[in-house]
């Protein structure tokens, strides 16, 4: 059962934001919103260091960061809106739990930029990741909503054209389907406290733009999981894009992808970005963070030289 704060944030959810039909938004308008309603709720002893190029997005390194592990981050927002700002509840968050830096990145949105910007975009940081020193293995890509269907997109671009690969992954309420044929759509109508299942299908459009909605690089779900990274999901069963994450779990594994799944219920779309206010925020993201420790396998040697020269 929710907690109390929970279910607070659901009912706040569902008198401000479930109204507001922001698929027919002007987009610029409706990124100004939210840049100014996001509210300055981040945890401290964390540093920020902006990046402009080759690729844009932040650094946001915590202050008990440790050799091993980093986190490269995909925000959501609907592929229209939010940025690394938008997020940092939940990034500082993961960063300091994880004892582990975030680099998140700050991708081009729609519908100026449609399918595939925002892949080429992910794509091209996770190559400037690698530039830096980094190894494939040390790196845990993760996503939320519109983000975590980015996320699955990468990883299936990166199998494509034979890379390497992440040694996880994990998507919190990920939208894998944008053709949006999920039985949840109808099912969780009214439980949702976010979502109207119209205005999600429509504010869909803007990112598929000339692609079918079943495209694989739009709605990552049609795509192919087989040699994919251990993943982490975690999904609300009241939410309507509830069955973009059964489905995609039931994918991984038939493909043998190795996969651990939450599906919790009451909980609002990415419930860990409300944290701090709500207490099921927090334990997700150190079960999160738990689960990236448990995938990047830390060379000691390089760990103990590292520590010295810090």
């Amino acid at each position: 059962m929710p907690s109390h704060r929970a279910r607070l944030v659901s009912r706040y959810l569902r008198w401000t934001f479930k109204p507001i039909d922001i698929s027919e938004m002007d987009p610029a308008e409706l990124r100004a919103l939210v840049e100014k309603r996001t509210p300055p709720l981040w945890p401290k002893g964390v540093e920020r260091e902006e990046i402009t190029s080759p690729v844009t997005g932040e650094w946001q390194r915590p202050d008990n960061a440790r050799p091993g592990a980093t986190i490269y981050y995909l925000h959501g927002g609907g592929y229209v809106f939010g940025s690394p700002r938008t997020h940092r509840s939940l990034t500082y968050a993961l960063s300091r739990a994880a004892a582990a830096p975030v680099f998140s990145l700050d991708y081009r949105l729609a519908p100026e930029h449609p399918c595939p910007a925002a892949i080429e975009d992910a794509l091209a940081g996770w190559d400037w990741l690698l530039s830096t020193g980094l190894k494939p293995e040390e790196i845990v890509v993760g996503g939320d909503s519109a983000g975590g269907g980015l996320t699955l997109a990468l990883l299936q671009a990166l199998k494509q054209r034979g890379g390497a690969l992440p040694a996880g992954a994990f998507l919190y309420s990920p939208w894998t389907d944008l053709a949006a044929t999920g039985d949840a759509i109808r099912e969780n109508a009214e439980s949702d406290p976010m979502f109207q299942a119209d205005k999600l299908y429509n504010g869909g459009r803007h990112y598929a733009g000339a692609l079918e909605r079943t495209d694989p690089r739009v709605s990552p779900l049609y795509g192919s999981f087989v040699g994919l990274p251990k993943t982490f999901i975690f999904v609300s069963g009241t939410e309507i894009l509830r069955d973009d994450s059964v489905r995609a779990v039931e994918k991984m594994k038939a493909a043998g992808v190795d996969v651990e799944f939450v599906l919790q219920d009451g909980l609002p779309h990415v419930w860990p970005i409300f944290r701090p206010l709500m207490p099921e925020s927090q334990r997700t993201i150190e079960t999160t963070a738990a689960f990236i420790r448990s995938v990047v396998k830390t060379d000691p040697a390089r760990a103990q030289l590292e520590t010295a020269a810090a």
